[in-house]
């Protein structure tokens, strides 16, 4: 905390000078994370005076409380429990760009139809969870399937710690369950692969050239490849040396669209960097590309299993739920706070 109000202190310092504001992006950064620093001290200072009214309302009880004062005591202490360790978690985020915002990409894999159904339901629950946890979420693209579901999509989390929260959900997730498509209503296993990419601030930080570039325009499409755009807004941008190819189509303008495709493809050229750095098997981005190869039996983090019992289950932590319903709906928070402990 101290270390928070030092850095606070600099940076209002940075802001009296006068050529602050000359360097538009660095000040932008700063007064950014001015805020989040500000947020962080005001929501400490928050829960210090609740503790302190909290103490207060138990030393003053000593007569006994009734059952009902009982149950209230019992609900501020729970909730402050729980903003306690929400703050506390973030004490996990030492990685870099756990700060971020987040660019998470849904492939439907090995599965067919089932497959690309599967994958929509995972791209509702990424969005419910976004929404319980208070991040902004957009869809910037989404490639529907024939006959129903879709076959990729990408969503961006917007707010403080987005891809801190958001990055162990990267993996194959599985599906077990009676297939809505088959008129026998046959038990059928589906798979789909989660990538998620912190959104870098920077897209010069990754240099690419013109004639690397390809640039292809479309209409956006819905459900059943119909086209919901009369002029070609949506934009594909492919890096050529390394096969890698983006979309987006959430935006009116070509241009707008255009700049994000550009953010995406930034995020995946210095995600892939970060790999060869580390070592790390840099063949598996060409299987993200379709999420071809990669989803499917053997592979998968975390198991949804809706017949013949129902069981949710992360490989990794071991965490579970006997309620896939709830966890389909958003409720994520006990699979990610256990990866986050784990980091």
């Amino acid at each position: 905390m101290a270390k928070d109000v030092k850095r606070i202190a600099e940076i209002e310092k940075l802001m009296k000078a006068g050529e602050f504001w000359q360097d538009h992006e660095q000040a932008g950064k700063l007064s950014q994370e001015l805020a989040e620093l500000k947020a962080t001290r005001e929501k400490w200072e928050e829960i210090s005076l609740a503790m302190e009214i909290l103490k207060t309302d138990l030393a003053g009880d000593e007569t006994g409380a009734s059952g009902e004062r009982d149950k209230k005591l019992a609900k501020e202490f729970s909730d402050l429990e729980k903003s306690v360790v929400s703050e506390e978690r973030k004490t996990f985020f030492a990685f870099p760009y756990a700060k971020n915002n987040a660019i998470l990409s849904i492939y439907s894999g090995a599965g067919g139809t089932e497959a690309q159904d599967w994958a929509q339901m995972l791209l509702r629950m990424y969005q419910r969870y976004g929404e319980r946890a208070g991040f902004g979420v957009k869809t910037l693209h989404t490639h529907a399937g024939q006959e129903a579901g879709i076959k990729n999509a990408i969503l961006e989390f917007h707010g403080p710690y987005a891809y801190g929260y958001l990055k162990n959900e990267s993996g194959v997730h599985r599906l077990v369950r009676l297939s809505p498509f088959n008129a026998n209503n046959l038990r059928h296993t589906s798979f789909a692969l989660v990538e998620v990419m912190p959104e870098m601030e920077d897209i010069g930080a990754v240099q690419i050239k013109p004639e690397e570039l390809r640039v292809d325009l479309f209409r956006s499409s819905g459900p059943g490849g119909q086209n919901v755009n009369k002029v070609e807004t949506a934009v594909r941008l492919t890096h050529l040396p390394t096969g890698i190819a983006v979309a987006a189509q959430s935006e009116r303008s070509q241009s707008a669209n255009r700049e994000q495709a550009m953010k995406i493809l930034v995020s995946k050229l210095h995600q892939l960097e970060e790999q060869k750095k580390a070592k790390e098997i840099a063949g598996l981005r060409a299987d993200i590309q379709s999420g071809e190869g990669t989803a499917e039996w053997g592979s998968q983090i975390r198991n949804y299993v809706l017949h013949p019992y129902k069981l949710v289950k992360d490989l990794r932590t071991g965490v579970e739920s006997k309620e896939p319903d709830e966890v389909l709906d958003g409720k994520l928070d006990d699979f990610i706070d256990a990866q986050i402990s784990d980091i």
